[in-house]
């Protein structure tokens, strides 16, 4: 099959969250399964060149577009590498004015203003060039507003083009609170007439709705977990598009996102102080913590337990429930480290718990992957108590790393994570703990069954072995959006 990946980052060479690593990940799977791959994303010229120097080289196709933006003619150019360990094509389309800026989507705070100028003219270059280049795609796959406007411009435009006859559009839902909602006028963006401009398909609440646009025009839908592909059908999780999606729910599957063994296994990963794999995890595992604790200024003490996390800073991550309980917490033996970036008010919530426990809370605002790895490694437990988590990674992460996930039953984190309740510890299923609520008291309940598990070492390495053991293959996941691409095609092959 020949399949055509476009989203607006990816691992390793843009990375704002999981959308880089499962664009990355799902499209080495699909190649691995004999599929063709081109992967195309925006050219972020200032972030490529600095870190060029450990990224594959990238390589000018010769080709140039020209592609009308409203009253205007906007030039860009095809560059192309590969995705590493894979034989994926990656395109980066190069435009400076639009993508030549120091972040992805936003800047001190907000989003850039012309964000929907600059993914429109992202999604209509990419359509451009796969004309131009004769790719023949059997399946474009789109993931979150970004490229949205896709599905709408094949079948717009580009449907009678016999390079797209067969052509069939599959849209991924990575988290349905971030829409691409931009005001009416944004429409002439789009280039396209003002007729679709319209409750049953571009025009939400009054807005252009770029994610809206994606899920009425693509053949399928997929977003990144079961649960959360229930979830978003319902008023509570979803945010104004639950009767587009309810509408959609034929067409709507949700597939659990896998874990790249290649980028996270604790055998090979080369972050880590010491590698280790189940024979020898709770050595590797004290090790990690040793240098952890090292290099964050936390107190080098082996018995106290240490929670990770590692996360976008906001109040959806639960930020707001582990910032009213951390006092309480650390009235035990127990240390904490927090690495990420977001909302300003919990940067500096952070931040005046590390000032009231400098060697005992450790905050870093920022993404620093390597150090991503090190906390998965050296802590003992994971938070991650988010109020909704369409999928998540990070958990996935903790339990390939042996670290035990603290969470929320929503999303993939309730598809990923099982309680440790007595019945499933005996029945040798226990990977975590999981707050049935989203409440403060929930958090606290589950912390403190954390803690009186980790005093009872032989356990603890029970349930650290049997969350190492989960299965989370990319390719089992792969074979499963294979399953949905033969059913999106079959109205255009039939």
């Amino acid at each position: 099959m020949r399949i055509l990946m476009a989203a607006s980052e990816a691992y390793p060479f843009f990375k704002t969250g999981g959308l880089a690593d499962v664009t990355s990940s799902l499209s080495r799977a699909l190649n691995e399964l004999g599929h063709e791959v081109w992967l195309f994303v925006p050219y972020y010229r200032k972030l490529y060149e600095g870190k060029s120097d450990r990224l594959p080289p990238l390589e000018k196709s010769g080709l140039t577009i020209e592609i009308p933006m409203s009253s205007k003619l906007v030039k860009g150019e095809l560059l192309w590498t590969r995705l590493p360990q894979s034989d994926v094509t990656v395109m980066m389309i190069d435009q400076p004015e639009y993508f030549g800026r120091n972040s992805l989507y936003q800047e001190n705070g907000g989003d850039y203003e012309d964000n929907c100028e600059r993914f429109c003219f992202f999604n209509r270059a990419i359509m451009e060039i796969a004309r131009r280049l004769i790719l023949r795609p059997d399946i474009i796959h789109v993931n979150d507003w970004q490229t949205g406007l896709m599905p709408a411009l094949l079948n717009i435009e580009y449907r009678q083009h016999p390079a797209f006859r067969e052509t069939a559009s599959v849209l991924t839902i990575h988290n349905l609170a971030f829409q691409g909602r931009f005001w009416h006028w944004d429409m002439l963006q789009t280039g396209l007439d003002w007729r679709y401009f319209n409750w049953e398909q571009m025009e939400s609440f009054g807005q252009l709705n770029l994610l809206k646009t994606g899920l009425v025009f693509a053949n399928k839908i997929t977003t990144v977990s079961p649960t959360y592909a229930r979830e978003i059908q319902t008023e509570k999780f979803g945010h104004g598009l639950e009767g587009v999606l309810k509408n959609r729910a034929g067409d709507l599957l949700g597939i659990l996102n896998g874990i790249d063994d290649n980028d996270w296994n604790p055998a090979i990963d080369p972050a880590l102080a010491a590698n280790y794999d189940l024979q020898t995890v709770m050595q590797g595992k004290a090790a990690n913590k040793a240098e952890l604790q090292s290099r964050l200024g936390l107190q080098e003490e082996p018995s106290a337990m240490l929670f990770g996390m590692v996360s976008r800073v906001t109040d959806q991550k639960g930020l707001d429930l582990i910032t009213a309980q951390a006092d309480e917490f650390l009235k035990e033996n127990i240390q904490m480290v927090f690495l990420g970036q977001g909302d300003p008010f919990f940067e500096n919530k952070l931040r005046e718990l590390h000032d009231r426990y400098p060697d005992r809370v450790s905050v870093t605002i920022g993404f620093d992957e390597e150090l991503a790895h090190l906390i998965e490694a050296g802590s003992d437990a994971y938070l991650m108590p988010s109020k909704f988590e369409p999928c998540g990674l990070n958990q996935m992460y903790s339990l390939k790393y042996g670290t035990l996930p603290i969470v929320h039953q929503v999303g993939g984190l309730a598809d990923s994570v099982r309680d440790a309740s007595p019945a499933n510890i005996e029945a040798g299923t226990a990977t975590g703990f999981v707050m049935p609520e989203y409440t403060e008291k929930s958090l606290c309940e589950q912390v403190n069954r954390a803690l009186t598990l980790y005093k009872d070492r032989a356990m603890w390495y029970r349930l650290v072995q049997t969350a190492m053991t989960r299965p989370f293959s990319w390719k089992r996941s792969a074979e499963k959006y294979l399953s949905v691409y033969r059913a999106a095609r079959e109205p255009f092959i039939s």
